[in-house]
């Protein structure tokens, strides 16, 4: 039996990008969706299920994965459409491109990043190759081969020194026990103002919110929960996010599998996450925790769920008070695990499913809300 097509390991960088790429939601709509892919896909869902996610056909999933494992980020950018020939052979393109990257003071220059005009005059004349181009052809190259001009940025590197232990046990539970896995992460903070998104609109004509100068709402955050055998999302609204709030939704999580066998819950390596109460609670119910690596929370599967969530509900939109907004999440999550299509559970499982959690849900959000 071939063996399900996923993504390979992310490193730091990778899972940090696309986690970035789906919180701000600032890019193309083929960005967007395909960091959704491969972020879903490292989460441990599998390709129907992720074809559901991004409303996509499932061999459109299987081909991202596979040219994700093959090149990387750059998969995020596909190329479609050709062009004219490059009159330079793939030496001097190669050439090009690692003098581009190369810092000007290690090659005798005496400034600290290239322009277009000073890359150009110095592949003219530099000792032993002439490379004559164009600035607007040698632009279009750079592009071409994944190389702009940016800001220079820092980067958090997992300083965790057992990283590759916990993603272990992260993928091993995702594979052996996919019906006993749960995720759980906060959201936001959730303000109240008016944010901006998209939508349709007349052309020129664009819908507008006020702009506001005082806020007096303070925040709130919402405590997710996501099911990965269920393929269901589910979340209170808290004020803070604290020992207590997340031992409130692990005992939620736990009434979603009341048989008192094993539970696995996947969360970051938040110090709320981990106080002595939470322990002795867990280990007594039969919880298990299975933390992301430090600087790594994009190995948490609910991370891939919360994008959508962003988009549907909190941008463009403008609620009036934490009431409004909690209402309109709660309602996107009825509405999404309503539509949610998980091949391997049978529906009338879901439904029962289904069931156990409101019940609990329902209880456990009348403790939220008298605490928010």
């Amino acid at each position: 039996m071939a063996e399900p097509v996923r993504v390979r390991r992310l490193t730091d960088q990778e899972g940090q990008k696309l986690q970035q790429i789906l919180r701000r939601g600032n890019t193309s709509s083929v960005r967007y969706r395909r960091a959704m892919m491969l972020l879903a896909s490292a989460g441990g869902n599998r390709v129907p299920v992720i074809a559901k996610l991004v409303q996509a056909d499932e061999d459109t999933v299987r081909d991202v994965i596979h040219r994700f494992n093959e090149i990387g980020l750059a998969c995020l950018d596909p190329r479609w459409a050709g062009g004219r020939p490059c009159l330079l052979n793939r030496d001097d393109e190669d050439f090009v491109v690692q003098t581009a990257t190369t810092r000007p003071t290690k090659l005798g220059q005496p400034f600290a990043r290239w322009s277009v005009r000073k890359l150009a005059a110095y592949l003219r004349r530099v000792h032993g190759r002439v490379i004559r181009i164009g600035r607007e052809a040698l632009r279009c190259l750079l592009a071409r081969r994944g190389v702009t001009f940016q800001r220079t940025k820092t980067w958090k590197e997992s300083p965790d020194p057992e990283r590759d232990a916990k993603l272990d046990r992260i993928e091993d539970v995702l594979e052996r026990y996919p019906d006993r896995v749960f995720a759980f992460d906060e959201f936001g903070p959730l303000g109240i103002r008016p944010t901006g998104g998209s939508c349709w609109a007349e052309q020129g004509r664009p819908e507008r919110h006020p702009a506001t100068y005082h806020r007096t709402h303070g925040v709130r955050y919402l405590h997710g929960c996501y099911s990965i055998g269920d393929d269901t999302l589910w979340g209170v609204n808290r004020r803070k996010k604290d020992t207590s709030t997340t031992l409130a939704a692990l005992k939620s999580i736990r009434d979603a599998r009341p048989d008192g066998a094993p539970i696995y819950v996947i969360l970051d390596n938040l110090s709320a996450h981990k106080g002595a109460d939470i322990r002795r609670w867990a280990k007594r119910h039969k919880v298990k925790l299975c933390f992301t690596p430090t600087y790594a929370s994009w190995a948490n599967p609910i991370e891939a769920h919360f994008g959508p969530l962003r988009q549907f509900t909190v941008a463009n939109s403008d609620h009036r008070n934490h009431t409004a907004q909690t209402r309109a999440l709660h309602a996107y999550l009825r509405w999404r695990n309503k539509n949610a299509r998980h091949p391997d559970v049978p529906a009338a499982q879901r439904r029962e499913r289904a069931r156990i959690r409101s019940e609990k849900g329902i209880r456990w959000g009348g403790r939220a809300a008298k605490a928010a």
